[in-house]
């Protein structure tokens, strides 16, 4: 019988109002984290609205219409030994008779010249567009995605990073240099100034002669001077918390950026996004992409009593079988199958033993014949070179 007190590890429950609480820094306030947060990290749907997002900046481009075109060529018909390309007109020069208009020729278009009216720009679905935003955020509320993606964030306190609302009416770049030294993180400012080189490829020619790594992203929410004061440092951005967008939160498609939130800022993500179970007062009717998983201990779930009670149990016996071989090739599988081939193979083996001990009788006797005949020879030899020298 089931234990009644033992927790049902499978119900849902919605988020507790109790949320974990995030300090503002320099100050002795804490404000509590918002739900978006909590919304579930998605590498694929953040890199596939990036690229098409992307795709919306480009700038059309193609060849000119009549390019290859403008020549006095008409073809020469059959009969003449000749393609049935388009020749030049005229004479007299080497350019006349010479093959026009087809991408094959000198001076010819290319095949399928581009066009100003291909498809530039992608429609994104507005509930992918914000589950995207949604899962950017989550990922740079932890620390360990923004080091990944080479943020210099070891000294900073706390991530989130929160500041107060009074650094929105800083008006200097000297106040915001210190703003950054006080929370530990113009090391990522400098990281960011250090990092500009020569761009590799033709777009040095293209008037984007440097690239740059991206430093830390201020949100804000109302501009008393903050985006003046903060513009001109290398590598920082700004972003209203109202009009906050997937390329400043997932440069490149790569979660985890580094976000600094004035307290205002971090008060308002409540109000715009909701929660799973609080519909947003800004978004009409959007609610927050619900987990997959709302217990993520995946083996503690497998190896719950309720699960295991239900698996089949684990299969202990061995299955041995053998190996099929050829017979054609293996004597043992040959002689299981024809019992007469090993006396097959035994007489053919007693025959090749007495040819060959036949064939060595022969050998021998020839050879013993052949020497019998050298020594005879041998000894008529001597015999006729002692009669002709006593002779």
């Amino acid at each position: 019988m089931q234990n009644k007190t033992k927790p049902n590890i499978y119900k849902y429950t919605p988020p507790s109002t109790a949320r974990p609480q995030v300090s503002v820094q320099g100050t002795s306030a804490q404000v509590a984290l918002p739900d978006v947060f909590t919304a579930p990290i998605r590498p694929d749907i953040v890199g596939f609205v990036h690229t098409n997002m992307r795709k919306n900046s480009r700038q059309a481009y193609a060849v000119s219409p009549g390019a290859g075109h403008q020549h006095s060529a008409e073809s020469w018909g059959t009969g003449r030994a000749v393609s049935r390309i388009p020749r030049v007109s005229g004479g007299g020069t080497s350019r006349a008779g010479q093959a026009a208009f087809g991408n094959m020729c000198r001076k010819g278009r290319m095949f399928a010249p581009t066009k100003t009216w291909r498809k530039w720009h992608r429609k994104i679905n507005t509930n992918q567009k914000r589950y995207a935003v949604a899962s950017a955020l989550a990922a740079s509320a932890l620390p360990s995605l923004v080091l990944a993606r080479g943020h210099n964030i070891e000294q900073v306190a706390e991530v989130p990073c929160v500041i107060s609302n009074d650094k929105q009416n800083i008006q200097k770049t000297k106040e915001a240099i210190e703003v950054l030294k006080s929370l530990g993180a113009f090391a990522d400012v400098e990281k960011a100034k250090n990092s500009r080189k020569l761009r590799a490829g033709k777009g040095k020619l293209r008037d984007r002669r440097h690239v740059m790594r991206r430093g830390p992203l201020i949100v804000f929410a109302e501009d008393n001077g903050i985006q003046q004061a903060f513009r001109n440092l290398p590598g920082v951005e700004l972003a209203n918390v109202e009009r906050l967008n997937l390329l400043q939160l997932a440069p490149g498609g790569h979660m985890g950026r580094f976000i600094i939130w004035t307290q205002a800022a971090f008060e308002k993500l409540n109000a715009i996004w909701g929660s799973e179970t609080r519909v947003s007062t800004q978004k009409s009717g959007y609610t927050l992409p619900h987990n997959s998983m709302t217990n993520t201990d995946l083996t503690r779930l497998i190896n719950s009593d309720e699960i295991q009670s239900k698996v089949r149990p684990a299969e202990t016996r061995v299955m041995r079988y053998r190996k099929k071989k050829n017979p054609l090739k293996n004597f043992g599988c040959k002689v299981r199958l024809n019992p007469y081939a090993l006396n097959l193979r035994r007489s053919e083996l007693l025959s090749q033993e007495r040819r060959a001990a036949k064939r060595d009788e022969l050998v021998a006797a020839s050879r013993a014949k052949s020497s019998a005949s050298r020594k005879a020879h041998k000894s008529k030899s001597t015999n006729f070179a002692r009669i002709v020298k006593t002779d």
